[in-house]
């Protein structure tokens, strides 16, 4: 099974799906914001990200100097001056004036988003609402001013814009905070790189932005790696915690792969450049958090159509109130209570509920190594109550070791291992290279072998010394003709028992010994499958290994059911199998073969060492080979589904509570809502939804099970 980290490892297709108020400039000034440094490249989400800090000073700039604007607008209002009992010369046409200049500066970013984002698309949403109540406001405190109507609403019209713009200013500020997370993932890159030229020995300080595939770098002790690469020369340890959310530093040396932007802490590294730019790991994960932010849940769709229709339940109820004060002689008081209705209808909080939820869910998970590439598999994963495991790469290390040798009387276990090791030193398969890693930690002189012959499906053939060495499995000896002494088919039938995989030793037609290898369980998958357990959740295991072998792994976990002997085309009717008894299926995997199973499983987890094809088919990525990440997105789905549906409620029961009182509906009891109360009710209410939001950052996903002890992300 490979785990090859390809260079373009998370790089789906990202259509910008923004949110209808947060796509443009809205001011006409250009949003402000930090758009890299040191030269390297920014992709669209970088931007996509930044842009929500630049309107939130856009923003912060229009509410001050429009609160300036605001002050002598209400200071003269005949209301004010009424009840302090003064009357300024010239005050009569301060409203007037500076309420106009309030409405075309503090209220264009709310008539253009309408225009813009909504009217033409013939989407009305909350923009529309906002420009409708504003516009009314506005219009006919200007006919009141020029004699027309007695509809005086400028020191309203002011405080709505004024609120609305504070509003606005905290949304923006919330979101840039969320989505910032990707803009900080780009500061991880150093501002260049050492760079090798001439013959070796010169190097040159480059742009990062000039580095391509081939280039040598050297990375000092303390320094960032610029890209995504393979070590040459050296080793370190290397601090990949930005990438992972693994605390412990991880050994690296010649042959392994590094990855952009994490840190080569105790030693100095030579490193071929593989991916640079938008082919980086790094980047990879920039565009998995932006694509999972701008995706779309149900409970989000759900959101955005309670929002659409909250327009037209608005401006109904603005026209019922409208028509029904008139009626009763108080055209008035209709226009005013209309305005309010249209103002504290705004589906503001309505519309945050759900992206401010996945800005920060998404942005949290991705510092603990938890890559969502899709909300919906997020939301789904707190309904899961079976998790599939493939059993090698992710419930196992996914390579073989040596863990027994049996010999005949004569041969000692180190001279019969050095024999297996030499026919095994060309090979590349796994548990051949297990043999040979077994006889150089042990020291052993290994003979060059010669005349070496492969036997697909069957072993390993070669001359050693002037002698005739095979080594292979029972097919290999039923080739031979020759068979094990008894004392050799105990060992291996007990190792056999245990799971092992057992292969014999044969010299010039004799069988001289026998040896096993196993692929160790990892020390994590305990305590995955026994917090999956204390949470009510089924576990399985599937593998195309032998039934003895499956059965091994799952009775040293405690595991619930096992697929054994599963061939790779069959993995995804296991997962439908099981969704047939009525589960809701997780599929845990990281090779190419797990790839249909996990499109098919309710939600897909593939293991970040593992290949591109099962990433691109999954939802969730695990940066770190741990099975306990599982665990972890448990609990943030669980978590991020109770703000979702907390803020739901809120956004809801508000407007169900607000428009009546906005309409008039406890006139009679003495309780009214002017358009400027309506304002700060409407503006409390997106506060409090984004307060609740926050508390997601509260969210512990690296406790003492979910701790991470190791990485394979750059492996």
């Amino acid at each position: 099974m490979s785990h090859e980290h390809g260079r373009d490892t998370m790089t789906a297709d990202h259509d910008h799906d923004h949110d209808a108020h947060h796509g443009h400039d809205m001011s006409g000034e250009e949003p402000h914001g930090d758009h890299g440094k040191g030269g390297h490249e920014m992709t669209g989400h970088e931007h996509h990200g930044t842009d929500h800090s630049g309107h939130a000073m856009v923003f912060k700039r229009l509410f001050w100097w429009n609160l300036l604007l605001a002050i002598p607008v209400m200071a003269t209002s005949t209301m004010v001056e009424g009840w302090f009992g003064y009357d300024l010369p010239g005050s009569a046409w301060i409203p007037p004036i500076l309420g106009t200049v309030i409405y075309l500066w503090g209220g264009w970013p709310f008539l253009s988003m309408a225009w813009r984002d909504e009217i033409t698309v013939r989407r009305p949403g909350m923009m529309t609402l906002i420009s409708l109540a504003i516009t009314v406001a506005f219009g006919a405190s200007l006919a009141a001013t020029f004699g027309v109507g007695d509809f005086n609403f400028w020191w309203e019209l002011a405080g709505l814009i004024v609120i609305m713009l504070l509003g606005h200013w905290q949304e923006m500020k919330a979101v840039g905070q969320a989505r910032g997370a990707l803009a900080a993932l780009a500061e991880l890159l150093p501002d260049d790189a050492e760079r090798v030229s001439g013959d070796g020995d010169a190097t040159e300080h480059v742009s990062i932005g000039d580095l391509v595939e081939g280039d040598v770098v050297i990375v000092r002790p303390g320094g960032r790696i610029p890209a995504d690469g393979d070590i040459v020369r050296g080793d370190a340890s290397v601090d990949e915690s930005m990438i992972t959310g693994e605390s412990a530093p991880v050994a690296k040396a010649q042959g392994d792969r590094v990855v952009a932007g994490t840190v080569a802490t105790d030693g100095s590294l030579r490193i071929e450049v593989t991916a640079t730019g938008d082919g980086t790991a790094l980047a990879g994960i920039q565009r998995m958090v932006a694509d999972a932010q701008n995706s779309r849940s149900g409970t989000r769709r759900l959101a955005d159509r309670a929002a659409a229709w909250l327009f037209w339940i608005a401006l109904g109820a603005a026209a019922i109130t409208l028509l029904v004060h008139a009626v009763l002689g108080d055209l008035g008081g209709g226009l005013t209570a209309a305005v309010s209705v249209l103002v504290v209808a705004c589906p503001h909080a309505l519309g945050l509920a759900i992206p401010l939820v996945i800005a920060i869910s998404t942005a949290q998970s991705a510092k603990h190594g938890i890559l969502i590439k899709d909300t919906a598999a997020l939301e789904a994963m707190r309904t899961v109550d079976s998790v599939l495991f493939d059993k090698t790469g992710t419930l196992t290390e996914g390579s073989h070791q040596l863990t027994g040798v049996a010999t005949v009387d004569g041969w000692e276990d180190d001279a019969v291992l050095a024999l297996a090791a030499a026919v095994e030193s060309e090979s590349e398969h796994p548990i051949g290279r297990a043999v040979v890693a077994a006889a150089k930690d042990r020291g052993l002189d290994i003979p060059a072998p010669s005349d070496v012959d492969t036997v697909p499906g069957k072993g390993v053939r070669a001359a050693v010394d002037g002698q005739e060495v095979a080594v292979g499995g029972p097919a290999l000896l039923e080739e031979l003709g020759v068979e094990a002494p008894g004392g050799l088919d105990d060992a291996a039938d007990a190792w056999r028992e245990k799971g092992g995989a057992v292969l014999h030793v044969v010299v010039d037609g004799t069988v001289i010994g026998a040896f096993t290898t196993a692929d160790p369980v990892r020390q994590e998958s305990r305590a995955a499958v026994d917090a999956l357990h204390s949470r009510g959740v089924e576990v399985a295991l599937i593998t195309g290994d032998a039934r003895s072998v499956a059965d091994a792994v799952a009775g040293t976990l405690g595991i619930d059911d096992v697929f054994a002997e599963v061939l790779p085309d069959d993995k995804d009717q296991a997962v439908e199998d099981l969704q047939g008894t009525g589960k809701r299926v997780a599929m845990v995997g990281d090779g190419v073969n797990d790839a249909p199973a996990l499109a098919r499983a309710d939600v897909g987890l593939a293991i970040g060492a593992g290949t591109d094809v099962a990433m691109e088919a999954a939802g969730v990525v695990l940066a770190s080979s741990d099975p306990r990440g599982v665990l972890g997105v448990i609990e943030l789905s669980r978590a991020t589904y109770r703000k979702m549906r907390q803020n739901l409620v809120w956004a809801t029961a508000y407007n169900v509570i607000a428009i009546p009182i906005a309409a008039g509906a406890l006139a009679p009891l003495g309780i009214t809502m002017p358009p400027a109360i309506a304002a700060i009710a409407m503006s409390l209410s997106t506060i409090v939804v984004a307060l609740n939001a926050q508390l997601l950052r509260r969210v512990e996903l690296d406790g003492d099970v979910l701790a991470p002890k190791r990485s394979d992300w750059a492996r």
